[in-house]
């Protein structure tokens, strides 16, 4: 289980080095209890509080990458915020979250502008050459594609289990397809570290499980 507590030291971190100023007159604890709330909706099985943790410790690994890493943690914190399994809008209501709440906290329009985009990206997964903050978050969001054999195996149970509504038939199909997309991109990890360490354990997850779906 995540640590919620370390959690929200982090949501604060983020947000304080993000905000112009100290004159926001709300508590900005109250934006932290209100995103570990969406993540721990009971919906979710893998888009959890323990996914945000991952993704959170993985831009601390890319940070040098970024040239905003603090607006990358804090779309990080909103880019699954809005999540239902059965809709295809959850990240533009994430995105537009993130809009409605941190101007409110003190976060800078450019800044809030930059969270909205990068949450937005999480739909394609597909930065810019030049979009180093778009890369961060989508190598950071994606790495879990290389993870060891039992921890990808656990992912994929969960992915299953959130789209539990669907038929085995139908599921498989759709996932298959998503598989296939992700193998036929040239490069699944943008930045040089992503690229190094998971690119290829990335690629052995994804075809095996091609295959095992396969009829």
């Amino acid at each position: 289980m995540a640590d919620l507590d370390d959690l929200r030291s982090r949501w604060l971190r983020a947000l304080l080095a993000a905000r112009a100023d100290d004159s926001c007159a709300i508590s900005p604890h109250r934006y932290a209890d209100d995103l570990l709330r969406r993540w721990q909706e009971p919906q979710r099985r893998y888009h959890t509080v323990e996914h945000l943790a991952a993704v959170l410790d993985r831009i601390d690994v890319l940070e040098e990458y970024a040239d905003d890493p603090n607006a990358v943690r804090l779309a990080a914190w909103f880019h699954d915020a809005v999540y239902l399994p059965e809709r295809s809008t959850n990240e533009e209501r994430s995105a537009r979250l993130a809009e409605r709440a941190l101007p409110e906290a003190g976060v800078p329009s450019a800044t809030t502008a930059e969270v909205a985009r990068l949450v937005r990206l999480t739909v394609t997964h597909d930065p810019a050459d030049d979009d180093r903050d778009g890369q961060v978050l989508c190598d950071a969001d994606l790495a879990i594609l290389a993870a060891p054999p039992s921890a990808y195996a656990a992912y994929t149970a969960a992915v299953r289990e959130e789209y539990h509504f669907v038929p085995n038939e139908a599921f498989r199909e759709g996932r298959s397809a998503v598989l296939r997309q992700l193998l036929g991109l040239p490069r699944l990890f943008r930045t040089p570290y992503g690229a190094a360490e998971w690119e290829a354990t990335a690629r052995y997850n994804l075809a095996a499980e091609l295959e095992m779906l396969s009829p």
